[in-house]
């Protein structure tokens, strides 16, 4: 006999929630049992925050260049999050400029970290790498998105749903599309914004409805698909092969933006 219509119902219901856990739920609790169980710094006075060398003094680098670098973020907020910040010299110049954005004071800092140091211990990973020409077109739109970031001013910031660290970036990624990059899927706070939104994606490939950064959908050639639910972000990333998961963010082939060039 066929399945009563109240039957077919509950299922669906049941596999829905039972995805949802899953999904977006299952992860986060993983993660944060390995934090509970890992070592790491408690506090920032006990932490890292050395260069781990992968840039050269920038008066041996005569290049431009540009580079978007994430890492696991500080305490609990590191279970599901990480924090992102920029990087660029143009050509000839004699120091790196990095910017960040923090929770305390003036949110938006330069050069108080080395551009490529650890943040609260953990070695950044590269999510864009521009060089040459290249770099030096982009660096004048990235300098003018810093400059015009609207949540700069001291009590702006907000950890969840943002504007945090990752709003900024995103903010600046989605002024100079040409860089072809997104921040990693546990970047919390990326897709914070002030109104709920719907039209082309951040790198302008594919399309987005968003509410506010708590509950989202974008399918694109750089996002792939993603389903954003209370800033948790699951997906598919086609372009690189990985699969998106909270708290871990892509677990597959690497998706730095090759040195060189930005490519879309």
């Amino acid at each position: 006999m066929p399945m009563p219509r109240a039957a077919k119902a509950h299922r669906l219901r049941t596999i829905f929630v039972l995805t949802f856990l899953a999904v977006f739920l299952l992860p986060i609790v993983v993660r944060a049992s390995a934090y509970a169980f890992a070592h790491g710094p408690t506090s920032w006075r006990d932490t890292n925050w050395s260069s781990i060398g992968l840039l050269p003094p920038a008066s041996a680098y005569p290049q431009a260049r540009v580079l978007v670098m994430s890492a696991r973020a500080g305490g609990l907020k590191g279970v599901v999050a990480v924090h992102s910040w920029i990087v660029i010299k143009r050509t000839g110049a004699h120091a790196w400029a990095r910017y960040d954005v923090v929770g305390w004071g003036n949110p938006l800092r330069t050069n108080n970290w080395p551009p490529d140091g650890r943040w609260f211990g953990t070695a950044p990973t590269i999510v864009a790498d521009v060089s040459g020409p290249a770099a030096d077109a982009l660096i004048p739109k990235i300098e003018a998105a810093v400059k015009d970031y609207q949540y700069d001013r001291a009590g702006d910031y907000r950890i969840w749903p943002g504007p945090n660290s990752n709003t900024f970036v995103a903010t600046v990624l989605r002024a100079v599309p040409e860089l072809g990059a997104e921040l990693p899927p546990n970047a919390v706070g990326r897709d914070f914004r002030p109104l709920p939104y719907a039209g082309l994606s951040d790198s302008r490939t594919g399309i987005e409805a968003n509410l506010w950064g708590l509950l989202g959908i974008k399918i694109g050639r750089v996002e792939g698909i993603e389903v954003n639910v209370l800033g948790l972000v699951a997906g598919l990333d086609w372009r690189h092969p990985a699969v998106k998961l909270p708290g871990f963010g892509r677990i597959g082939f690497d998706a730095a933006t090759p040195t060189g060039a930005a490519t879309l």
